[in-house]
């Protein structure tokens, strides 16, 4: 892959790390890479692991994760929040996710976590596919 297309595919996924909650879709995102759709989302899949899809839907869960941790905020305000426009919908992805519901994870206490620095709960809290996560080990 040339250089141009990385530094392309890169400002594409800024775009979606800034703008998780706007509309957006691979045809808009691939205008910004400056690339057709298809090649784009081939692209995109090819250097950083996901679909353009998954990675919008990744940063969106991880922010209404960090909003449901305050507890002041409903589901429903949440979903709109993040840039979901469908309740139903946000709540599978959440629950495939997170391997719980939103509202499941809201009423639990993430007291324990109050202390760490955002960044790092960032990497710790970072939403990852229930089907691709590695089985824990047994003792």
């Amino acid at each position: 892959m040339l250089i141009e297309d990385l530094v392309r595919l890169r400002r594409a996924r800024d775009t979606i790390d800034r703008d998780y909650a706007e509309p957006l879709d691979v045809p808009a995102l691939a205008r910004i890479a400056l690339m057709s759709p298809g090649h784009f989302s081939r692209s995109f899949r090819a250097t950083f692991g996901e679909t353009p899809y998954s990675y919008l839907m990744t940063r969106r869960i991880e922010r209404a994760k960090a909003l449901l941790r305050r507890g002041d905020v409903s589901v429903t305000d949440v979903c709109f929040a993040v840039g979901c426009t469908s309740l139903g919908s946000f709540s599978s992805r959440f629950t495939e996710l997170v391997g719980e519901s939103p509202s499941a994870y809201r009423a639990r206490d993430h007291g324990d976590g109050a202390a760490i620095p955002p960044c790092i709960a960032k990497i710790h809290t970072r939403p990852v596919r229930i089907r691709e996560a590695k089985p824990a080990a047994r003792p």
